[in-house]
């Protein structure tokens, strides 16, 4: 994987919005950190560490078992952000069988996101020289377990010691699988095979979760985790028999992370609004559930449902955003969001209620593929050390937002969780717009 630059080697800033001239980015294609590759900021080790020698490349895969290589990691992308958000359409029915409130089963999701926040990074860094499909493979069989374990737990306190091994599988396997694609396909096809991968994050988000909660609905909330337990196990299979030896082409230092969020302030700016977007987010949809039924009265049956079209609405909002420019589409999501949320908050009958939810998918589903677009473009030479900041952020302000959220239903009502989001949503819009849009009106593009 790309390691960030070193203290004091050129870093791109918003201003350029590229590597500084006498260090370029790397060709489309080329692996920063090995003999051939464009070198610049992702290539400079930091201080005081020796430069690792790259290992030779492998052979490249067949065609076929390139797609089906990069098809796999998807498939586990998919699972383990399902895994992580499923708790989100369940808090209801869990909360009740197991004798906690709905901000209290919030956690679920807490837990998790703050764990797999911290192991972004320490699994890329203490991955080391470790075979990479060795270690995806071990985390997407932890994760399955995990999620078998919660399904016969006995109590609350084995669901959330579970939920923890869930966010050590999500933090560790995305910031892994984010760099893969360039070592699974020819290098015409890299642009479209990361897209397939990091496709895995908002289909998940979008479509994971209302099906997990509608599995729940007709077989109660063990069947559905049990179910994404076994979908790990399914992805296990996959990856062993279709990923490649993946040797590490780099060994990345903790230095390195840091000195590339201290020195580029583009970055600095998109780790920000991943975390104001991402919490605002997830302090009202972590508690979707109870305010479509407090506010807008709608039948708890029908949830799933709602929450189905919430997905396909997210799915086409990922692929409207997919092409755009990253700054423009985050400004507009974040002042869209702002608006759902305040007004799911305040409105009420079933069909406000519906209409907004579907409008909050459209709108969300372009965050992942956006606040990726931000990393590529703020650090075009070290794409793989921002995104290892990206997934941690991301995955922190989960947690985050999870919290705050439980913190306003228990202590306000659930109508507090959306107004919050709203706040925070808003507050993105404005860092988008001083940061990156008020600077350079020339990026609209």
């Amino acid at each position: 994987m790309t390691a960030a630059a070193a203290p004091g080697s050129p870093v791109p800033s918003p201003e350029s919005g590229s590597s500084s001239a006498s260090a370029p980015p790397p060709a489309a294609g080329s692996i920063p950190g090995r003999p051939g590759a464009g070198r610049g900021p992702a290539t400079a080790p930091a201080s005081g560490t020796a430069p690792a020698s790259a290992p030779a490349p492998a052979p490249a895969p067949a065609p076929w078992k390139g797609w089906a290589a990069v098809c796999a990691v998807a498939l586990g992308i998919f699972c383990l952000i399902t895994s992580e958000l499923l708790p989100v359409g369940l808090l209801t029915p869990v909360g009740a069988d197991l004798g906690v409130s709905d901000g209290t089963a919030g956690l679920m999701v807490t837990v998790p996101g703050l764990v797999a926040g911290l192991c972004a990074p320490l699994v890329t860094v203490g991955a080391g020289r470790l075979d990479r499909r060795l270690v995806l493979c071990v985390l997407i069989a932890l994760t399955a377990a995990a999620n078998l374990a919660a399904a016969v737990a006995p109590g609350f306190a084995v669901v959330l010691a579970a939920r923890l091994l869930v966010g050590v599988g999500v933090g560790g396997f995305w910031a892994i699988a984010g760099g893969l694609a360039v070592r699974l396909v020819p290098e015409r096809h890299v642009g479209r095979a990361t897209a397939l991968v990091f496709g895995g994050v908002p289909t998940a988000s979008v479509l994971g979760v209302p099906a997990g909660t509608l599995l729940g609905e007709l077989g109660g909330w063990r069947t559905a985790f049990a179910a994404v337990g076994a979908l790990g196990l399914v992805t296990l299979t996959a990856l062993v028999l279709l990923l490649p030896p993946l040797p590490p082409s780099r060994h990345i230092a903790f230095p390195e992370l840091p000195a590339l969020l201290r020195e580029n302030r583009a970055v600095r700016a998109g780790v920000v609004v991943t975390f104001l977007v991402v919490t605002g987010q997830f302090a009202a949809y972590t508690f979707v559930r109870p305010i479509l039924q407090d506010v807008s009265g709608i039948d708890a049956g029908f949830v799933s449902t709602l929450l189905l079209g919430y997905g396909v609405a997210g799915v086409a909002g990922n692929f409207l955003a997919g092409a755009r420019d990253a700054y423009r589409t985050l400004l507009v999501i974040s002042a869209a969001l702002a608006l759902i949320l305040a007004l799911i908050a305040v409105l009420e009958g079933p069909v406000a209620g519906t209409t907004l939810l579907l409008a909050w998918g459209l709108a969300y589903g372009g965050v992942s593929v956006s606040v990726q677009g931000w990393m590529i473009k703020a650090a075009p030479a070290a794409t793989e050390a921002a995104t290892s900041l990206m997934v941690a952020m991301f995955n922190l302000a989960i947690a985050a937002g999870a919290l705050f959220g439980g913190l306003a239903v228990d202590g306000v009502s659930a109508p507090a969780a959306p107004l919050g989001g709203a706040a925070l949503m808003l507050l993105s819009a404005v860092t988008v717009w001083a940061t990156a849009i008020r600077r350079r009106p020339d990026r609209l593009g």
